[in-house]
């Protein structure tokens, strides 16, 4: 899903370069609402595992590959505006660095695997929470499919910006059903690897899971003092 440079023309690029960085100062302000002293240090951890699993690759289908998005995985563990930023710094440091996609295009990735897969991800899972049953399996099965839709949603996004701002003359119906195609298996791919990591949390420290924020009970304060004897009783 990495776009790198030449495939959008400058006027395209130029344009999702605008609404990425409008996203990304959203977000910062949204980010205040999320974080916490107990989140803040998630939010790292996040973009910490992010960036070493997109560094993995599994294969797909006919010779390609795919990797961990991680903006279902940001989404149901710190909120989808700290998602969003985790996942958006993730891909500046490849991009600077490791020069995974390309400068130009670095707008372009960070409206694809950050804006749209944490937003797509998120309102699946908030939605499905409303009518699955309340609990674990409810959750991970909301957290498989907000991952799968993710990952094709976002190659289609790209698919309507290669339509209008393609540098390359292929038919659009054909290279939609291939990237559909393989986005679909790299998502079953991300889908299982977001639920066993959500799961595993869910195990471990489920008050750190933002998407089940507000399924857990306040805390009850009891009286643990022994009740006073009756006024006149005599032992």
């Amino acid at each position: 899903m990495h776009v790198p440079d030449g495939f959008l023309n400058a006027p395209t690029s130029i344009a999702t370069g605008v609404v990425a960085a409008g996203a990304v100062a959203l977000c910062l302000r949204g980010a205040r609402r999320e974080l916490d002293d107990r989140t803040a240090p998630l939010a790292g951890i996040v973009a910490a595992f992010v960036f070493a699993a997109q560094m993995i690759n599994f294969p797909v289908a006919g010779g390609t590959s795919g990797h961990l998005m991680g903006g279902a995985l940001a989404a149901a563990l710190v909120g989808p505006w700290t998602g969003t930023l985790c996942v958006a710094v993730v891909l500046i440091v490849q991009a600077l660095v490791f020069a995974d996609g390309g400068l130009t295009a670095l707008g372009t990735n960070v409206v694809l695997i950050s804006v749209c897969t944490v937003a797509v991800s998120y309102v699946v899972m908030r939605g499905l929470l409303r009518v699955l049953p309340r609990g674990r399996g409810g959750t991970l099965a909301a957290v498989f499919a907000g991952a799968l839709i993710s990952v094709p949603a976002a190659a289609l996004v790209f698919v309507g910006l290669f339509a209008v701002g393609g540098t390359v003359a292929v038919p659009l119906g054909g290279f939609t059903g291939a990237m559909l195609g393989v986005h679909l298996l790299v998502g079953l791919g991300e889908a299982l690897i977001t639920t066993l990591v959500v799961g595993a949390v869910l195990a471990a420290r489920p008050d750190l899971v933002f998407l089940t924020r507000d399924q857990r009970r306040p805390l009850e304060l009891r009286d643990s003092v022994a009740p006073a004897s009756p006024t006149g009783a005599r032992s």
